[in-house]
């Protein structure tokens, strides 16, 4: 099976899981709750697609290949110079800004709320990519600089805010 079939069939489940799921929960909540969780829930699949799919197809194999440790030293491939670290650190800082920029909107949050998500959100992502794909190893590089992708995400936020504001009220 190609992977296109593969992660075609992780979007398909995560349609099916919105429609079913989250959609007339969300529709009843109003069209500002409706328009954010929404655009957060593609946000998320996206950075899903990016970082972990195939996903379906691949629970099945899950403990066929050995779990390779997580890097716990911070920028051990930049300070040795491997591959194309720089571009990799970058990637991951805006990878994660729409997260804490859309959470605060979806769900009140102050500045250490979001940065404690953001991190539960890149460990999960970080712990699970060994699991899914054997040849991914876990880094706490990309714990951190996700986990400031967030910070920033939020403090666009603070500056956004009058103005998402004045929006989410013309959407009621």
């Amino acid at each position: 099976m190609s992977y296109n079939i593969k992660v075609l069939i992780d979007f398909v489940v995560l349609a099916i899981v919105y429609r079913y799921v989250f959609l007339q929960r969300w529709q009843a909540q109003g069209k500002a709750s409706l328009f954010v969780k929404t655009i957060m829930f593609v946000y998320i699949s996206l950075v899903l697609s990016v970082t972990l799919m195939p996903i379906v197809v691949s629970l099945p194999f899950i403990f066929s290949h050995p779990y390779r440790p997580m890097n716990l030293i911070p920028f051990v491939d930049y300070i040795l110079g491997r591959g194309d670290t720089v571009r990799q650190i970058v990637l991951n800082v805006i990878m994660m800004m729409p997260f804490g920029f859309l959470l605060p909107i979806v769900k009140k949050q102050n500045i250490f709320s979001c940065l404690f998500w953001t991190f539960l959100f890149s460990l999960s992502i970080e712990l699970l990519q060994p699991l899914i794909d054997g040849f991914r190893v876990a880094d706490i590089t990309d714990i951190i600089t996700n986990t400031l992708g967030g910070l920033l995400g939020y403090l666009l936020y603070l500056v956004f805010r009058p103005l998402i504001s004045r929006i989410m009220l013309k959407l009621e």
